[in-house]
């Protein structure tokens, strides 16, 4: 009864299926879940407990809460939000249902999930709430408006959140990748290709090279890490008796978080401009 029990959204593979099977691996009881039924029996011929939840349906988070608490007595001792997709595309590209689709997913299924568990937590007297952001939730980079927003608003919620759940025994961590090895980039494209027509747009020229960066083979930025380095964040935000409210994870994500307060904000659109100049070639 003392097993500590966590539910991971987004399993289906890169951080939220490594946090799944490391959490396991060190004695959680880990309800690992995926939106699609073949990644869920997936998920279970690797040992887990897993089960079907998409976050952008209502009855989704429904059932699989209902299923849970059943199968725990009603309690849930953790929650890593970690579902979620990049939508690329400039901002003037972007249809209002492509954006509708982003904040779905990333943002208003994210927030209805938390809010199925807090009332849980609440009774139990504790919990510890994680909501995978990104450095792209504090800095912005160009042909990223709909997923910067996304991210940006999480933040904005996290922050909020935690101060409404001061005292309570309910902590909110966020948690701030940068480039993680993961199936992103090879999902960003195929979201691409079905929402933006590049060929009509302003960017034509520019979303040529975007192409070439997202199906490139292997790491497409430097300092990128395997998402092993996201679930020893995780197990720090689980366990530390404070944990932090926000956690970079990789070198970039800590050198923009420093940029961020040092530098004004000209200066700080020139390095990302240059960044994105860069990565776009």
């Amino acid at each position: 009864m003392n097993q500590k029990t966590i539910l991971i959204t987004g399993c289906s593979s890169g951080i939220g299926l490594c946090v799944a099977e490391g959490l396991a691996k060190r004695g959680y009881r880990v309800f690992a879940t995926a939106r699609k039924a073949e990644d869920v029996e997936k998920l279970a011929g690797l040992g887990l407990e897993s089960l079907l939840l998409d976050v952008s349906d209502s009855a989704s988070i429904r059932a699989a809460m209902t299923e849970i608490l059943a199968r725990t007595g009603g309690r849930l001792d953790a929650l890593f939000n970690n579902a979620g997709f990049g939508q690329p595309g400039a901002v003037e590209d972007l249809r209002r249902e492509v954006l509708r689709e982003q904040f779905e997913t990333n943002v208003f299924g994210t927030i209805e999930l938390t809010n199925a568990v807090i009332p849980v937590m609440r009774k139990q007297g504790h919990g510890r709430i994680l909501i995978n952001s990104s450095l792209l939730g504090y800095v912005s980079l160009p042909f990223r408006g709909a997923y910067n927003a996304s991210k940006y608003a999480l933040e904005g919620f996290a922050d909020t959140l935690r101060l409404e759940l001061r005292g309570s025994g309910i902590h909110v961590s966020l948690i701030e990748p940068g480039p993680i090895a993961s199936r992103f980039r090879a999902n960003a494209f195929e979201r691409y290709r079905q929402n933006i027509d590049a060929g009509a747009s302003f960017f034509r020229d520019t979303y040529r090279a975007m192409e070439n960066r997202l199906t490139k083979p292997g790491p497409a930025q430097p300092f990128t890490l395997p998402p092993e380095a996201v679930l020893e964040k995780v197990i720090h935000a689980l366990e530390s008796r404070f944990p932090r409210i926000r956690y970079p994870v990789t070198f970039p994500a800590w050198l923009f978080a420093v940029l961020k307060r040092v530098l004004p904000q000209f200066a700080l659109d020139y390095v990302l401009s240059r960044v994105s100049k860069g990565e776009n070639r």
